[in-house]
């Protein structure tokens, strides 16, 4: 079957935020904080604009899709650039206003790292929803839930990548790449941060979906309706066997 292409606009479109990318991470590639820390930050980056590249024609996402990603994906530049734990946003904001958000907050670390993890959650759940609902078909309570459910499980594997990184490069570069400015639990709050951002994207998406959608209802409730009866595992297993021996002797 011919796979339909996506409109022009669109291709245009993302070839436009793309070209904005590439062109903001060759800047922010110019003498960065720390060379080592800055390629392993856009490893993982790299290997995400790969796979959108080479599905834009199987599977072609929104312009909201994009954009969110492409957002999400500037503030990852920045954080590359500088280190996360050493974006001068006190700076700008001193500059701009003549105080720092530390001051105002009352903050005794850097918290763009903090940022960029309820970014994750907040710009990155809609797109996954996206895709769950094209692919997988997912409909009612499972699009909002399933979206959450892979941001909270690649929030996890993520700080476990983190924390593998940084035992086998250890140093300097390690600890950089960490990020955990001597906070014990820098990992379950940045995983917590992402949840929230994932669960207020769901909530959001789900309200204009209430407002917009005739059969939001019945389909959150067919949703949650048992489709099989009857129960799986050892059972499904015997019935598989017997069905087996069955058309054998047949």
């Amino acid at each position: 079957m011919r796979v339909p292409q996506p409109p022009r606009s669109l291709e245009r479109y993302r070839r436009v935020l793309l070209a904005l990318l590439v062109a903001l991470s060759v800047v922010l590639a110019i003498d960065p904080h720390d060379r080592a820390d800055w390629l392993l930050e856009n490893a993982l980056a790299i290997v995400g604009v790969g796979v959108l590249v080479a599905t834009r024609h199987t599977l072609p996402l929104s312009r909201v899709s994009y954009t969110l990603i492409f957002l999400f994906l500037c503030l990852h530049e920045v954080g590359a650039h500088y280190t996360y734990s050493l974006v001068p946003y006190d700076a700008w904001a001193e500059a701009a206003t003549g105080r720092t958000v530390s001051s105002l907050m009352g903050w005794q670390r850097n918290h763009f790292d903090r940022l960029v993890h309820f970014a994750y959650g907040l710009l990155l759940a809609y797109p996954v929803r996206e895709v769950f609902l094209r692919v997988a078909e997912v409909r009612g309570f499972w699009g909002y839930y399933l979206p959450l459910d892979v941001v909270m499980a690649t929030s996890m594997l993520y700080e476990l990548i983190e924390w593998g990184a940084a035992e086998v490069l250890g140093g300097d570069l390690g600890t950089a790449y960490l990020g955990t400015q001597g906070d014990p639990w820098d990992a379950q709050k940045d995983m917590a941060l992402a949840t929230v951002g994932a669960v207020l994207a769901m909530l959001v998406t789900a309200a204009i979906n209430g407002f917009t959608q005739r059969d939001f209802a019945r389909e959150w409730a067919e949703s949650l309706r048992v489709k099989a009866h009857l129960p799986l595992g050892e059972e499904e297993l015997a019935r598989r066997t017997r069905a087996q021996r069955g058309g054998g002797q047949g």
